[in-house]
């Protein structure tokens, strides 16, 4: 259910109050994920527009992290399937706030982007943040069909990694004039080494916490890190009464997660709180970070962990090698292979001085290349010359 009533805005009435060119955020739902958290952060630090939030589906009480009063929040409420009634709805909305810019997020809000340009939206850009397990490679050709289908209706797609740009390029073929490689970034203020970790957290002095933040889905691969963690226990049973996982995050698979964990009798180590809003926190008590998925762009998770100073384990794929070194922020391994994921956190779990130098240059990496600041300008340099070139 959402978790706060739509602000009911008079857009004439606001209009005369507030110049501000407006910026309507679609994304399928607003709740705690990577992408949210991105979105979120850009419309707190980018005062130069006026914003407002469209969920195709839902949102949920993540909204409340947005600290702005004047945004408001729109709940579609799109049923299963095509919901060619939802394209009407928005259409209405458009047509009642008057946007200066759509920004669509990932494949399910890219349709409308038609829809948009239908109802006079001037500037239309889309952000890709990843793919999915069902399709890791991008390769569905009855989604890039749609893709290049919709290019006219696009002034911008926005890869949030290379890997991600050259797939647009390479796979899907969009005109490369038509993207801009904008990377993710980070309060590396809020997430900074030395804080005090969460008070509720189950572990004790001395103990060694691998853990994870995510949302707990297919693509993600937590039953990996489940069956790596219990083989690195049976490895090494002098670490094993120190050794705990954190597996932070709600999903559809947290149920199937808790069962493997109590079938392979790991009640005792392993710490499934759900979602939290208190991340940097929580990442104050990790060793090391892992991250197994199948897909990834540019995981804020993992970078908000690498700015709190942590050593990261993670699958070599997507955009993931593009913020990792191997052996220098972290270790990288093939998207599921039990054994070597088990050996990658064996060599962090046993060695204090190899997780304090992949952490310090975790930490490095990210003040110089993916800080938030970077990334905000970046957005609001991209609305600004698209507003300015649509209105001459």
């Amino acid at each position: 259910m959402n978790a706060r009533a739509p602000v009911a805005i008079d857009t004439a009435a606001a209009a005369a109050a507030d110049r501000r060119p407006l910026v309507v955020h679609l994304v399928y739902a607003l709740g705690v994920g990577g992408l949210e958290t991105l979105l979120v952060d850009c419309i707190n630090r980018m005062p130069a527009y006026r914003h407002a939030v469209v969920c195709l589906t839902r949102y949920t009480d993540f909204a409340e992290r947005i600290a702005r009063a004047d945004v408001a929040l729109h709940a579609l409420g799109k049923p299963p399937g095509l919901g060619l009634s939802t394209h009407l709805g928005f259409w209405r909305l458009m047509r009642r706030l008057r946007p200066a810019v759509l920004h669509t997020y990932n494949l399910a809000a890219l349709e409308y982007a038609f829809t948009a340009t239908l109802a006079g939206v001037p500037v239309r850009v889309h952000a890709e943040h990843g793919r999915d397990a069902a399709d890791p490679h991008g390769l569905n050709p009855k989604h890039n069909f749609l893709r290049r289908r919709l290019v006219p209706f696009v002034d911008r797609f926005i890869p949030v990694s290379e890997d991600l740009r050259r797939w647009l390029a390479d796979v899907v073929r969009i005109p490369q004039a038509k993207t801009l490689f904008i990377k993710n970034g980070v309060d590396t203020d809020k997430f900074a080494p030395g804080g005090a970790p969460a008070a509720d957290a189950p572990w004790a002095a001395g103990d060694i916490v691998i853990g994870t933040v995510a949302r707990v889905q297919d693509v993600k691969n937590h039953r990996v890190l489940v069956e790596a963690f219990a083989r690195l226990r049976a490895a090494r049973p002098d670490l094993a009464p120190r050794l705990k996982l954190a597996i932070v995050g709600d999903g559809p698979l947290l149920p199937a997660v808790r069962e493997q964990v109590a079938a392979l009798g790991l009640r005792d180590s392993v710490w499934l709180p759900g979602a939290r809003a208190d991340i940097a926190a929580l990442l104050h008590g990790f060793a090391v970070f892992a991250l197994p998925s199948l897909a990834e762009g540019t995981p804020v998770s993992m970078l908000e962990a690498m700015a709190c100073g942590l050593p990261v384990v993670a699958s070599n794929v997507g955009g993931i090698p593009e913020v990792v070194d191997e052996g220098v922020q972290g270790l990288l391994v093939p998207a599921g292979d039990v054994g070597r994921l088990a050996a990658a956190l064996e060599r962090h779990a046993g060695d204090a001085a190899l997780r304090a130098a992949h952490g310090a240059a975790g930490r490095r990496r990210v003040e110089e290349r993916f800080s938030l600041r970077a990334m905000v300008a970046a957005y609001g340099a991209l609305y600004d010359g698209l507003c300015g070139q649509k209105t001459r």
